[in-house]
């Protein structure tokens, strides 16, 4: 039986190690160098208490049902298992599109990422494996993480973002031929940062809306009452808010104080929500791939590096960054790993 090593439990990663469920493989390995299943569908805790949690990265997800064909049924299934939920609290400055439906994750957006994790059917998922080095030995690939001595794999899938697969050393750099290289560094992605602020049980925040775009600040593009917004609000935990500002300042402070970053979207936040109260705790967050502003040309959602040993490249980095874009890699890798076997 083939050993499998998905590298990344983000959406693509999670979705992929479902889809491989029953394929004629040995275990499946995830390796997930954060601390918990999500990427950029992460949730984050309070510190003071764990029920207090804010969706840091993707806020809620959008079926275009125009579009939708064959992914309709990843939408039904999470809805039919408490997964998603409509979004129905008021947002002010969305755009919505005719034919489209918004949902939000009550248990927050990572649960998304977790139900598929879970449903891989006992893929043997670990954290905060960072991995550095791909390399062929005796016809397998042997891969080498920041901790831990390197193991072997019959098949790698890297689903992490595309500068990221660009950074990996070992063979995996010889591999790559000129033209994948090429394509691989057409692509590009936005930065940003998002904070999130967690309040003791029992805190008023008073505003009339869930969540608001913001237009007209330098900084800030978006504000949530996270639990507001996934309809979750109980008098025995606390509010969560969470910010995200906008691309042009993430660039701009990419690489500054993450202490002076966290001062100047508070200083901003104070002018456009005065009323706020003070958090018990806050998480800045920085998203140096936060979403795909060109994907990788002339891919259907993956790019096969080496055929064998099969190591193969998917992500929103190669379709769009979206809950669909993530779910046509996911089902191409699968299909790819499936004819390979």
């Amino acid at each position: 039986m083939a050993r499998v090593l998905v590298v990344g439990a983000g959406l693509t990663g999670g979705a992929c190690a479902a889809l491989l469920r029953g394929a004629a493989l040995g275990r499946i390995a995830v390796w997930e160098k954060a601390r918990g299943a999500g990427g950029r569908m992460s949730t984050s805790r309070s510190a003071q208490d764990a029920a207090c949690t804010a969706d840091l990265g993707a806020q809620y997800v959008t079926l275009e049902t125009a579009r939708a064909g064959s992914r309709r049924s990843f939408y039904e299934e999470l809805l039919s298992h408490g997964i998603l939920k409509p979004l129905t609290a008021p947002i002010e400055g969305m755009v919505v599109k005719e034919g489209s439906c918004n949902y939000v994750a009550p248990q927050g957006i990572s649960s998304v990422v977790k139900y598929y994790l879970k449903q891989s059917a006992g893929a043997d998922v670990f954290y905060e494996q960072h991995v550095t080095h791909v390399s062929l030995r005796d016809g397998k690939w042997e891969v080498f993480r920041k901790m831990g001595p390197p193991e072997q794999f019959d098949i790698v899938i890297l689903t992490m973002p595309v500068p990221q697969i660009l950074q990996l050393q070992g063979d995996i750099v010889n591999i790559i031929n000129e033209s994948q290289k090429q394509q691989l560094e057409s692509a590009s992605y936005s930065s940003r940062y998002a904070l999130g602020l967690f309040y003791e049980a029992g805190t008023r925040i008073d505003v009339p809306w869930a969540a608001q775009y913001i237009t007209d600040n330098p900084c800030i593009r978006f504000i949530s009452i996270d639990n507001k917004k996934r309809n979750i609000e109980s008098p025995e935990i606390g509010p969560s808010v969470v910010v995200h500002t906008t691309v042009t300042f993430g660039s701009e402070h990419l690489d500054s104080d993450p202490a002076e970053v966290q001062r100047l979207i508070l200083s901003h936040l104070e002018r456009i929500v005065p009323s706020l109260p003070k958090p018990v705790s806050i998480k800045c967050q920085k998203w140096r791939y936060s979403q795909v502003t060109k994907a990788v040309p002339s891919c259907l959602g993956q790019m096969i590096l080496h055929t064998q040993p099969l190591l193969i490249c998917g992500g929103d980095g190669f379709t769009r960054s979206s809950f669909d874009g993530c779910i046509d890699s996911a089902m191409s890798l699968a299909e790819a790993v499936k004819s390979h076997l």
